[in-house]
């Protein structure tokens, strides 16, 4: 049964509260929804009342989406169920579950799937801009190991999408975003990894910089697709590594050695369930935050050089390639399969009269990169051009689905696709 919160309940302030403390809208009610049928219900009564909607799983989404001022937003974290059927490799995830819940029923039986590298994290909000991980090079994006969607569309109907069943929605939903309806059901492929993972990073000081992201350039370019390549640029270090699920992966170690002098050197071995929490933040949502990303099909000198000129934000590579690759762009809504590296440039801080600095700081640093971007990743855009996610043929694909299945954009808050035009913008 749908728990219905409004401004002064209690739990009202928490269930409203993401990833982004400048986020601080106050939504008319919070429909806390445990069955696909409540979320069907919470649908029809906001569009009866004129609410506004907005969708809430992890609340990782940096502009707050998720939360409308004024309007409803439907909660979906009480739906959280995993079921995995480890004989046939397959899991039911329900619409509200987070990265880590997946992970850890699948991992009972040395399963996965791939999932991002925040444990908290919305499990549908991920996959459904795609969703990168630890396991995309070995087994493709979380949205190429989708089976099947259950979906409450803007009329209210549930309906199924998978390959046979409403196959243009399901190559929609494939990193489309949340544009066509509220998931409330997926159904995975696992693939048999075991437990074990090996991460290494090794830190340079930046007078040899350029040397070593020249060298790890070029590492990357013959890795096996059990090793995902990243990189760290601060203003005083880079710092290169590489994830490696399974056994195995010291191979590697060596050449980096040899990439120049290391000043640290951090090779760990661990779980990969530890592996999938390292980077979570448990005071994640008390800070204010800002990112911007970029899709590198390559990475020229110029482009390294640019990378290193960082005002004192961090900078990030992590590495595209492999089963990525491997299925055709029109295959899927995701675009840009042909990127090598995916960049984000990050911040966070506390204090509010930070805001416009820090803001204007990371727009300018990226903004130094734009030259050698081709596109971005759905799920870092921030004020950018939908285009930038979809090439044109495939953004006009996109928007005749949007119109078939929501053409009076009930579902806008996300990265919007507009129905009835091929914009190139985002919806305000």
């Amino acid at each position: 049964m749908t728990k219905m919160l409004h401004p002064g309940d209690a739990g009202y302030d928490e269930a409203r509260t993401v990833w982004n403390a400048m986020i601080d809208r106050r939504p008319a009610v919070i429909a806390r929804c445990e069955s696909t049928s409540d979320v069907v219900a919470a649908v029809a009564f906001a569009r009866s009342s004129g609410l506004e909607i907005a969708v809430r799983c992890g609340g990782h989404n940096i502009a707050g989406q998720a939360v409308p001022e004024g309007g409803m937003m439907i909660d979906l974290t009480p739906m959280n169920a995993v079921r995995v059927d480890p004989e046939r490799q397959l899991a039911w995830v329900r619409g509200g579950a987070l990265l880590g819940e997946l992970d850890k029923a699948a991992q009972e039986y040395g399963l996965a799937t791939t999932a991002g590298n925040v444990s908290h994290t919305g499990v549908g909000g991920l996959t459904l801009g795609g969703g990168m991980g630890w396991l995309a090079r070995r087994f493709g994006l979380a949205c190429d190991n989708v089976a099947s969607y259950e979906v409450v569309t803007a009329a209210g109907d549930v309906v199924r999408a998978s390959a046979d069943k409403n196959p243009e929605l399901f190559w929609g939903l494939r990193g489309g975003g949340g544009n066509f309806g509220i998931v409330t059901g997926f159904e995975f492929r696992l693939h048999q990894v075991g437990t074990r993972a090996l991460s290494v990073e090794f830190t340079y000081p930046t007078s040899v910089g350029f040397q070593v992201l020249r060298g790890w350039r070029e590492l990357n370019a013959t890795a096996p697709r059990e090793a995902t390549f990243t990189a760290n640029i601060n203003a005083d270090s880079v710092t290169v590594g590489y994830v490696w699920v399974g056994e195995g992966g010291h191979d590697l170690l060596p050449a980096f050695r040899a990439l120049g002098p290391v000043a640290d050197e951090k090779i760990e071995e661990t779980t990969y369930l530890e592996l999938q929490t390292r980077d979570d933040s448990l005071q994640g949502h008390r800070f204010r935050r800002y990112w911007k990303g970029h899709y590198f099909k390559s990475l020229p000198d110029n482009a390294i050089r640019a990378l290193l000129k960082t005002p004192g934000v961090a900078a990030s590579l992590q590495a595209y390639g492999g089963a990525i690759a491997d299925v055709a762009d029109d295959d899927a809504a995701f675009s840009h399969r042909d990127t090598q590296f995916e960049f984000v440039t990050a911040t966070r801080w506390d204090d509010p009269a930070e805001d416009e600095t820090r803001i204007a700081e990371l727009r300018a640093y990226a903004a130094t990169l734009e030259q050698y971007a081709g596109g971005a990743y759905l799920n870092t855009l921030n004020g950018d051009a939908i285009s930038r996610a979809f090439p044109p043929a495939k953004l006009a694909r996109l928007t005749a689905l949007k119109t078939a299945y929501d053409p009076a954009n009930v579902f806008h808050l996300n990265q919007n696709i507009r129905p009835g035009e091929a914009t190139t913008e985002s919806a305000a």
